[in-house]
């Protein structure tokens, strides 16, 4: 059986299951500041230590602080993002993702044991700098060894991983949202960060990456595994040819006497040279084999900037859409019509609508596309944010409710997964690292401005707040069906030459 036509191999969607588990961890680092809500820096004792000789009963801070407190961690992920394609880069994705689980470790000790909101704050950072780090090495490497005909549902497993932190980490803080077991709310992290880094040993590196270092056999080695009973020759030869170019592709072949039929690859590479010389007047450089750019350079060559804007409007866009500020305080959004205990409900009930709709996203994704979805989420999103505005404003609490499910919905089937995915869809290998660096410190800035300005504003105009999401995402529709490519079915270079024109 030829590799290319293997589905989920058991093997490969092991290695995607425990790679997500940074992302599982991603999401609770998320989800775990919103149940817990006012116990953590309003309880009534304050700084005393009533409940805990050890310890505060908790950490007194105002609205501004506390927002901060909460947003800390993007900081932390813009740092881990900015810097990680050099780190996935140098390192491997298998071992950053390893040693990736140190942050969450750190920063679980750090808020389980916080005496002072400084404390609390700085171990929020670490578990940022984790978040931010593996917010780019997990897809790549999840990209990187899933095959062909499952690389959607196999990316969209980051998000759900991300989703399914944030619901249990809702749950599990419901009977935890009380003096002083909050702290463990915060310090579980550590859990399922040290289960990855055992973990992961067993599972091999990118055979991409393998190939990008010139370690030729070991490439071979891992994607056999991640391959069993397969004949890998063409797909191996065709990761070759992606990466190193068709020269390096065909003597390896030679070399290895592998059973790929190519003889047409002398044709084509004659007939796009030709095509460029009648463009251009120039042979066109063999893109394959471009040495990596950095980040200054991306922006420098017209196709790529062109590709680095769009993805760069895509990640602003997942956050400036609000569907963080719905998750860190949909318990303070349903104080507007709700009872305080009954708010807490509905935030789990969110966490479970949005889990629901990541799965249905996962079926979704590579039958319908990825543009379609996009544009549906970002119509849902503006639609249901304005009728968020009307249940407030009339104080129609099943209005709320509705346009709070139907809006998380919307994100969750497209706004949420495929930015991520589209990252490395249009990216050609060259390009790939920086461009996915800056996209991902650019989401976690988003995050960031987010989580520190919106308590400030929903404090001032409660529910209009959601005015502003409505707005952003009528742009992001507009923006999204002049400008965003589908990926569906089609390779990275034909991707890249629709930039071009």
């Amino acid at each position: 059986m030829n590799s290319l036509d293997m589905k989920m191999p058991g093997y490969m969607v092991y290695c995607v299951v425990i790679s997500c588990l940074g992302s599982f961890s991603n999401g609770w680092v998320i989800g775990s500041a919103n149940v817990p809500g006012e116990v953590t820096h309003a309880c009534v004792n304050g700084a005393a230590h009533i409940a805990n000789r050890a310890f505060p009963d908790c950490l007194p801070m105002n609205t501004s602080l506390w927002g901060f407190a909460v947003s800390s961690f993007c900081v932390g992920g813009l740092i881990g993002g900015l810097f990680g394609g050099n780190v996935q880069t140098k390192f491997g994705r298998k071992k950053t993702i390893i040693f990736n689980n140190i942050g969450w470790v750190i920063g679980a000790i750090l808020i389980g044991a916080a005496v002072s909101p400084a404390m609390f704050i700085v171990g929020r950072i670490f578990c940022g700098l984790s978040c931010g780090l593996g917010s780019l090495a997990t897809p790549t490497y999840v990209g990187e060894v899933s095959t062909v005909k499952s690389r959607g549902t196999m990316g969209t497993c980051n998000q759900f991983a991300i989703v399914i932190g944030i619901l249990l980490a809702s749950v599990i803080g419901l009977p935890l949202a009380k003096v002083p077991l909050w702290r463990i709310n915060f310090a579980i992290v550590a859990i399922p960060a040290i289960a990855q880094f055992f973990l992961m040993a067993g599972c091999v590196e990118s055979p991409r990456y393998l190939i990008s270092q010139n370690r030729i056999e070991e490439a071979r080695a891992s994607l056999q595994r991640l391959r069993p009973n397969a004949n890998i020759d063409q797909e191996f030869f065709e990761q070759v040819e992606g990466i190193l170019g068709t020269s390096a592709a065909r003597a390896i072949s030679a070399a290895h006497g592998l059973t790929v039929d190519r003889d047409d690859i002398k044709e084509e590479v004659e007939k796009k040279n030709d095509e460029s010389q009648l463009e251009d007047g120039v042979v066109a450089e063999d893109e394959a084999t471009r040495a990596p750019m950095n980040m200054i350079q991306i922006f420098i060559d017209p196709v790529i900037r062109r590709i680095a804007v769009t993805v760069l409007l895509l990640h602003v866009i997942q956050q400036l859409i609000g569907m963080n500020a719905v998750m860190y305080y949909s318990t303070t959004i349903f104080n507007m019509s709700f009872s305080a205990e009954m708010s807490k409900y509905m935030a789990i009930v969110t966490t479970v609508v949005n889990f629901a709709s990541t799965i249905l996203s996962l079926i979704l994704i590579d039958r319908m596309g990825r543009r379609p979805l996009l544009l549906i989420a970002e119509a849902g999103a503006c639609i249901f944010s304005v009728l968020l505005i009307i249940g407030y404003k009339f104080n129609i609490g099943a209005l709320l409710i509705v346009s709070v499910f139907c809006y998380v919905i919307s994100f969750a089937i497209g706004v949420g997964p495929i930015p991520w995915m589209l990252t490395s869809e249009v990216t050609p290998v060259y390009a790939s690292s920086a461009v996915g660096s800056v996209a991902t410190a650019m989401n976690w800035a988003m995050n960031f401005l987010i989580g520190q300005c919106f308590p400030v504003i929903f404090d001032k105009i409660a529910g209009y707040s959601f005015a502003i999401f409505a707005v952003i995402a009528l742009m992001a529709f507009v923006f999204t069906w002049f400008f965003v490519p589908e990926t569906k079915n089609r390779s990275i270079e034909a991707i890249v030459k629709s930039f071009k024109s």
